[in-house]
């Protein structure tokens, strides 16, 4: 299960942001669709960087927020990536040892071609061991709604 290849599990579609969007935009794009890593692509859709929570935070701590500010100025872009063919648990290892949740999954031309989380690496593991849900499968079940 661990010996997969990444883009079999990967996020294929995943939401990105451009150099020249805005923060707030972002932020709110960020709340609004529950994610805390987004990937930034240039107009070819080459990776150029990552905007995180921990980005959006340390920068408004150092810095007066802005409505004009833009991603390309928060943005991280020292990023680890990893490849469609690398295995699940090359990815896993990374999440262990970077403490990162968040890998994009790029092609030789850096060229994003998805994500893989942290989350997707144990939703893989726990279905290949577990195809039923074992505990709260009322919560779990298709249309049930959480407490």
């Amino acid at each position: 299960m661990l010996n997969q290849e990444v883009r079999k599990i990967m996020r294929s579609d995943p939401i990105v942001a451009h150099p020249n969007d805005t923060v707030v935009n972002i932020s709110k794009l960020m709340v609004r669709e529950k994610v805390q890593q987004v990937p930034v692509v240039d107009q070819q859709d080459k990776l150029v960087g990552m905007i995180t929570s921990y980005d959006l935070w340390k920068n408004s701590i150092n810095h007066d927020s802005s409505q004009t500010q833009l991603v390309k100025d928060v943005m991280s872009t020292n990023v680890l990536v990893i490849e469609p063919k690398d295995k699940v648990g090359t990815a896993a290892e990374l999440f262990i040892d970077r403490r990162f949740k968040t890998l994009p999954v790029v092609n030789l031309d850096n060229k994003l071609k998805g994500v893989i989380t942290a989350f997707d690496v144990i939703k893989h593991v726990m279905k290949k061991e577990y195809p039923q849900p074992i505990l709260y499968k009322e919560i779990l079940e298709e249309g049930a709604k959480p407490m």
